[in-house]
C-alpha cells in the first residue's frame, strides 16, 4: 500500500509539471519561429546558435572562452569554433585578458552589437503582436511566470529600458 500511495502521490505531483512542460514547449515553438524569422535577413552572416553567443556576450559582457562555453552549455572546442566564425564575420573579437595574459577574452565588436540590436527590434515587434493578442488580464500573470522561468534558468533579465539591447 505504501508503495502505491507514493506512486500516486508522485503521479499527482507530476501532472501539473507535465501540463506546464507541454505549455512551455508549445510557447517555445512560437518563440523559436519568431527567432528564426528575425534572423532571416542576416542568415548569411550568423546562425541561430551563433546569434545566441552574441546575445550572451551582450548580456554578460566580455567573457573568457571557458565561461562563455559554460553559459552556452557547449564544449570549449565548440565555443572556439563559433568564436572563430564570428571573428571572421567581424562580429566578435578576441584579446588578451589584462589580469591574466595567458587567457583570452571574447567580446562583441560594434558590428556584433548592431546586429544584436537589429535582430532584437524585429523580435520585439513580433512578440509584441502576440502579447497584444492576449487577454489583458493574463499579461501580468505571464510576466511573473516568465520571470520565474528565466530566473530558474539563470538567464539575465531584459529590463524595459534595455529591451532594445538584449534579445535572443
Amino acid at each position: 500500500m505504501a508503495g502505491s500511495r507514493t506512486s500516486s502521490a508522485n503521479a499527482s505531483t507530476d501532472e501539473p509539471v507535465d501540463e506546464l512542460v507541454a505549455a512551455v514547449l508549445t510557447a517555445s515553438r512560437v518563440l523559436v519561429g519568431i527567432s528564426a524569422r528575425s534572423l532571416a535577413g542576416v542568415e548569411e552572416s550568423v546562425t541561430l546558435t551563433q546569434f545566441r553567443m552574441l546575445v550572451v556576450l551582450e548580456g554578460h559582457g566580455p567573457s573568457r572562452l571557458n565561461r562563455l562555453a559554460e553559459r552556452l552549455e557547449v564544449t570549449a572546442s565548440t565555443a572556439l569554433r563559433m568564436v572563430d566564425r564570428l571573428i571572421a564575420a567581424g562580429l566578435v573579437d578576441r584579446r588578451e585578458n589584462e589580469q591574466d595574459r595567458r587567457e583570452v577574452v571574447i567580446d562583441l565588436t560594434a558590428a556584433g552589437r548592431s546586429l544584436v540590436r537589429k535582430v532584437t527590434r524585429v523580435r520585439r515587434t513580433a512578440i509584441e503582436r502576440v502579447v497584444r493578442a492576449m487577454p489583458v488580464t493574463r499579461r501580468r500573470e505571464l510576466v511573473r511566470a516568465l520571470e520565474s522561468f528565466a530566473t530558474a534558468a539563470d538567464e539575465p533579465a531584459v529590463v524595459a529600458e534595455a529591451a532594445g539591447r538584449l534579445g535572443w
